[in-house]
């Protein structure tokens, strides 16, 4: 569910009309109108006070599920966002976020096995350097 569908949705279980969200927000009613139909782009500050006339935390208006990932604000021990943001997967496997961090745990592998393969090689030429100076 979007964001001002959720809006629309908390509004309408309060009861309350558009003119009257719109009078809590000093705003026009037109413009609280283009907010449900998704016309317009909330900034934070907007959000909050949305969620705040609302009765309900902005991480419910704003949590939002893209593709099996749900993005969720952080918040401080005073209950206030702090700007950063969670992903966790919706699935029953494993999530992006895990699959990415074994990707890159795997390549950190790999490129130690080939430093050390690097290394064996430096020191296998420099043996047979010394073996073919030896020889002659």
């Amino acid at each position: 569910m979007e964001t001002y569908e959720k809006i629309r949705l908390a509004r309408e279980l309060n009861q309350w009309s558009q003119e009257e969200m719109a009078e809590k927000l000093e705003m026009s009613p037109s413009g609280y109108a283009r907010i449900e139909r998704g016309e317009v782009r909330l900034n934070i500050e907007r959000l909050e006070q949305i969620a705040q006339i609302l009765n309900i935390d902005i991480s419910d208006l704003i949590q939002k599920d893209i593709n099996g990932i749900t993005i969720q604000i952080i918040k401080d021990s005073e209950n206030s966002n702090i700007g950063d943001v969670n992903l966790f997967s919706n699935n029953h496997g494993i999530s992006e976020i895990e699959k990415l961090n074994l990707i890159i745990q795997h390549k950190d592998e790999l490129l130690e096995q080939k430093t050390q393969e690097l290394n064996m090689i430096k020191e296998m030429f420099e043996l047979l350097k010394q073996q073919i100076k030896n020889q002659s």
